[in-house]
């Protein structure tokens, strides 16, 4: 099993959305996806199942991993695409924050998982580097990091990367597969402006090529609780994330990554 996190330095960034339709496009391609919410807000659960708040998740886990992995996995209407709520114990993260504390069962979380038969697993996270977000780093395979198109944002972005070297150091095996603009907007000038900025700031390979537009139909599946490409009107918005997936393939195909759909 592949693990990737996707990560941001703040919140806001589109890092849910991107969570839900990259998953939903693997999914479709046949890899055997599991996306997990491991932000404590639980957007990823409030935006596909109105009953998250009910449901055992990754921090109920995190809080007693005697927990069977078959509690915790909540199937959908595609048979490859599963998910793992935040939980009820998703508070548990603020009463033992530090970094380093939940390491071993995050790892423990992720076995199980590929135990499991999953090919994939997304870890949607909270913002920054620390806490359960750096252990959830610091155990998987790759990150992925979603940046705002917004000039603000940008700047911030040298700074999450020293970060990322520094948890490289407790996981050297770590895949940066880069970062991806989202909420894009290009009648806008500034958030153009935005975009070419942060592809002259940092390395060519640095940044992903496919950007997700900041579009209406985002807010309209998450009122309905589905990924993007299900809407009647979706399959312009999911050739984006199929572009982003398939980027992402060729990027772990050369560090022994292997996403293989199932015929």
């Amino acid at each position: 099993m592949i693990s990737i996190a996707i990560s941001s330095q703040k919140g806001g960034v589109g890092k849910t959305t991107l969570s839900i339709n990259l998953a939903h496009s693997f999914a479709r391609a046949g890899v055997k996806t599991l996306l997990v919410d491991a932000d404590p807000q639980g957007s990823v659960g409030l935006s596909l199942t109105r009953q998250s708040r009910l449901l055992t998740g990754f921090y109920d886990y995190l809080a007693d991993p005697g927990i069977p992995m078959e509690r915790l996995i909540v199937p959908t209407r595609l048979e490859t695409f599963s998910l793992v709520a935040s939980g009820q114990a998703s508070d548990y993260e603020a009463s033992g924050g530090t970094m380093g504390a939940h390491l071993a069962r995050v790892r423990a979380f992720l076995r199980s998982a590929a135990t499991s038969g999953f090919e994939l697993c997304l870890i949607d996270t909270a913002a920054g580097l620390f806490g359960v977000t750096g252990d959830v780093i610091t155990s998987s395979d790759a990150i992925l990091i979603p940046q705002q198109a917004e000039p603000l944002g940008i700047r911030s972005v040298p700074k999450l990367l020293e970060g990322l070297n520094r948890l490289r150091v407790m996981n050297p095996r770590l895949s940066v597969l880069g970062v991806c603009l989202t909420m894009v907007q290009n009648d806008l000038a500034e958030s153009r402006e935005a975009a070419v900025a942060l592809r002259q700031l940092l390395p060519a390979e640095m940044v992903l090529q496919t950007q997700i537009p900041r579009d209406g139909l985002f807010v309209r599946a998450s009122a309905r609780g589905l990924p993007i490409g299900v809407l009647e009107d979706g399959a312009g918005a999911q050739v984006v994330f199929d572009s982003l997936r398939m980027e992402i393939e060729a990027k772990l195909e050369p560090n022994g990554g292997q996403l293989t759909a199932r015929g």
